[in-house]
């Protein structure tokens, strides 16, 4: 049998992180078996989903890299089939219909609640003869859950979980409007599927129980359950936006790279040793349900955007340009194709600074914009009249200087040797000339990157006091 796994979310809202990371081993596991990952959305809640809510899901998936391996199966089209199941077990006298009025159910769970025990379903038509059914009620379908023993869930991460049949009652499989219940629909959806592991968060963990009541009814072999723990805030609270971004695309605006993300929310519950640089395929090389823990994660933004500086630091150039070009395309910065081949020349000391994307388009605007760049205070400062005078005289020698990296570098050193003064006193006003900063790569990467013509420009702009 094909070991098969899904990520099942719900187009309410946003796919939010945990929901990602939930995508992520669902993916890891199927890819280190051999087997496939698929895709359901539960659509069933009319209300609240969304096209657009569906479309983000499907994106933040496809960005993190974990589109999967068949097309996504919508649960709302699917409503016959739970029908059917639910009718066919209703045959089979395992489960019956109840004629309960919203008043009766209130009233009941309003009496339980006053008695002090837990509010369920009485079971009142349970056993009782449909020809006592009132006219014009519309029953609601509800399996018969069994009474005496446990039911038992072999949880691959939980270990061994037990519930008391008696604390279950008969739940509603089919409502009377002839829509399925949630519980009821993913055990059909499930099944259909031929899925074997049901890899998800912990607080469905008390579905299963529920759930498995679906599958021994019908006689269908459960799947394997792992419920793995939530992602809390630093702060050990439920994850939220005002611990920061919580939605997978979020991070994408902010500069983080798909990897990046990945390789965090596979430490975030998992681990294997010491290892925290976990590139794709070695995760799934690795990954195994055994190594997850039971413990809730905590969510700690400072560690992923310095494993996203790693990950940022090891990535193709082109790659960085085209992402960074895209980015800058979206702010008021005018460049052309010299500014685009001036950035891919000075990317590889660009990306050593940066630990985001944004980062990085933000260092990048001074060598893809053409003439003077914006002044900073601190920059501006650096230009004193000695500077200036200083900054005029290395233009003049720029302008016969061999244009190599190697050669720049040490005609730099050379001349302030020659001039008598620290290396630092030529080469901070020539970067605040340069860039309109005072940090910045390597003076003789900017210096190559920008060329010889745009440089000499800027530098000359800052002695003659017309730089901005």
């Amino acid at each position: 049998m094909t070991l098969r796994t899904r990520f099942a979310p719900s187009p309410t809202g946003y796919l939010h992180i945990g929901g990602a990371r939930t995508a992520l081993f669902n993916w890891l596991f199927a890819r280190h078996h051999g087997g496939q990952y698929l895709l359901r959305v539960e659509d069933t809640d009319r209300a609240r989903s969304t096209p657009e809510a569906v479309q983000q899901i499907l994106d933040s998936l496809e960005w993190l890299g974990l589109a999967p391996d068949e097309p996504p199966v919508f649960q709302s089209a699917r409503e016959a089939r739970h029908a059917e199941v639910a009718h066919a077990l209703l045959e089979a006298g395992k489960a019956y219909r109840c004629y309960c009025t919203p008043e009766e159910l209130a009233e009941m769970r309003e009496r339980a609640v006053a008695e002090g025990r837990p509010p369920r379903y009485d079971g009142r038509w349970r056993d009782r003869d449909p020809s006592e059914a009132p006219q014009g009620v519309k029953p609601a379908i509800r399996i018969k859950a069994p009474r005496e023993g446990e039911t038992v869930v072999h949880d691959l991460v939980q270990g061994e979980v037990r519930v008391a049949n008696a604390e279950l009652d008969d739940m509603i499989i089919l409502r009377s409007d002839g829509t399925p219940t949630y519980q009821h629909a993913v055990v059909v959806d499930d099944r259909d599927m031929a899925i074997t592991h049901v890899i998800r968060g912990d607080d469905h963990l008390t579905n299963a129980f529920r759930q498995c009541q679906v599958y021994d009814a019908m006689g269908w072999r459960r799947p394997h359950f792992a419920h793995i723990p939530l992602i809390h805030g630093a702060d050990g609270a439920k994850l939220s936006k005002r611990h920061g971004a919580v939605g997978v695309l979020e991070f994408r605006e902010q500069g983080y790279l798909p990897e990046a993300v990945c390789n965090y929310l596979l430490r975030l519950g998992w681990g294997h040793g010491d290892e925290e640089f976990v590139p794709r395929e070695k995760a799934i090389a690795l990954f195994d349900l055994k190594d997850v823990g039971r413990s809730p994660s905590r969510m700690d933004y400072a560690k992923l955007t310095h494993l996203n500086g790693l990950y940022l630091r090891q990535s193709e150039d082109e790659r960085l340009v085209r992402e960074v070009t895209e980015r800058l395309a979206q702010r008021p910065v005018l460049f052309g194709t010299e500014g685009v081949e001036r950035l891919r020349l000075l990317m590889p000391d660009l990306k050593e600074r940066a630990k985001t994307m944004e980062e990085l388009a933000g260092g990048a605007v001074f060598v893809v914009q053409d003439g003077t760049p914006p002044m900073e205070a601190k920059a501006a400062a650096l230009l004193t009249p000695e500077a200036k005078a200083r900054l005029a005289d290395l233009a003049q020698f720029l302008t016969d200087a061999p244009w190599e990296r190697a050669d720049l570098d040490k005609w730099l050193r050379d001349y302030a040797e020659v001039k008598g003064v620290k290396l630092g006193q030529v080469a901070q006003p020539l970067r605040a000339a340069l860039t309109g900063s005072t940090t910045s790569p390597p003076i003789d990467a900017v210096l190559y990157a920008l060329g010889r013509t745009e440089a000499v420009e800027r530098i000359l702009a800052a002695a003659e006091g017309t730089a901005l």
